[in-house]
């Protein structure tokens, strides 16, 4: 059974009154939102969406200072949405066979839903006001929920300074929990499940495709499953191809190379009628080859890269830039004529095309030196062969 919203702390209950496939945002943006009415503090259902208050209401919005401008959170509140998550990440299994990483649940109607399809939750969760309400939950329940103050989104933070909670490091975390690295070919270790916090979706992709192709940070431990809400917007972006070129970027095929996409949910937001999509993200056993390694993986984002820095060229001009290699030979091999351009290639013609250059026996450096490159991208631009062997 649901916990009731009255027994919740007053935070909490303000903000699990919101309607069906509403979301509550907390942070600097709350200054603009009006109190709820008296009548509304005693309960809403999911059919009376209502905005969230500022969190808050004892400070003037004015006054209260965000760390960050733009860090939103956002939390599921629909009790209906949280219960479709929890059938459909369950899928035909009585019982859920994996652990499950929830990623800030907030006041917890989604933590609930998997608990009561039977799986076995950590949730992450990075406002300590929701914290003592989150443990209430897993009374009871033989160990099948456990709580950490950990915001999964700042894990494993660029830097070589302290790491202050709530950022964690992934190797902390993993200890804690007893897990143990599997090896990538073998079966998925671990789901997480959460929303991408709004306005660093981008930001969050890019940092995950990375640690993903180095197998690095929660990607040390295995194929680790994503379970995600992401808005309309950048899941087309995510899932664009050369049939909409206007949408398809370097993320699109990264991510496409990388991982099985499936679409699980949409939801249509009322009434700004902007639809979120529920989607799982599984990488590839075979991900990895010779020629694609955690080794090499830099050279292959540069590579990609670089092309959509022209998009409107051809691809034959950009191999000219990026190897010694005969360019029309490489077209050849990949079965591509030197008009095309690199808008028609599909996620996979890149990977055949990185791995076409990788393996190539006829020239000791397969890739030229680009000093405009940043960072320490710029010493994986030249590889000798014996090198990725």
């Amino acid at each position: 059974m649901w916990i009731p919203v009255a027994g919740l702390p007053p935070r909490l209950t303000l903000s699990s009154l919101v309607g069906a496939g509403r979301f509550c945002f907390l942070g600097a943006g709350a200054a603009t939102r009006k109190p709820l009415q008296a009548r509304n503090r005693r309960g809403l259902s999911d059919s009376a969406p209502q905005l969230c208050p500022d969190p808050d209401f004892r400070k003037s919005p004015s006054r209260v200072k965000s760390k960050s401008t733009l860090d939103f959170s956002r939390y599921i509140t629909s009790r209906r949405l949280a219960e479709t998550m929890a059938q459909l990440v369950r899928g035909k299994e009585k019982k859920p066979s994996h652990l499950f990483l929830e990623c800030n649940p907030g006041p917890g109607i989604l933590t609930q839903a998997l608990l009561e399809v039977g799986a076995k939750v950590v949730a992450l969760e990075s406002d300590k006001t929701f914290l003592p309400h989150l443990e209430s939950l897993g009374k009871n329940l033989d160990g099948k929920l456990r709580v950490i103050y950990c915001d999964f989104f700042r894990m494993d933070p660029k830097g070589t300074g302290a790491i202050k909670p709530p950022a964690m490091a992934s190797q902390d975390l993993f200890q804690t929990l007893g897990l143990e690295v599997v090896p990538w070919k073998a079966g998925i270790p671990l789901k997480v499940i959460g929303a991408l916090p709004i306005r660093s979706e981008r930001k969050i992709l890019w940092k995950l495709i990375h640690n993903l192709y180095s197998c690095t940070s929660i990607y040390k431990y295995g194929r680790i499953e994503l379970n995600v809400l992401i808005y309309e917007k950048e899941f087309q972006k995510l899932m664009a191809d050369p049939g909409n070129p206007d949408l398809y970027q370097v993320l699109s095929v990264l991510w496409q190379v990388a991982c099985d996409i499936k679409v699980l949910h949409k939801e249509l937001l009322e009434p700004s009628q902007e639809k979120l999509y529920f989607i799982q993200i599984t990488p590839y056993r075979n991900l990895f080859t010779d020629n694609l390694t955690p080794m090499s993986y830099q050279v292959f984002i540069h590579m990609v890269k670089h092309c959509f820095g022209k998009r409107k060229c051809r691809l034959i001009d950009h191999l000219r830039s990026l190897t010694p290699l005969d360019a029309k030979d490489i077209l050849r091999q990949i079965g591509k004529k030197k008009e095309d351009k690199v808008t028609n290639l599909y996620p996979q013609d890149f990977k055949q095309l990185f791995e076409t250059i990788q393996s190539s026996k006829d020239y000791a450096y397969k890739w030229l030196y680009d000093d405009r490159l940043e960072g320490s991208t710029a010493e994986f631009c030249i590889f000798r062969s014996k090198n990725l062997h």
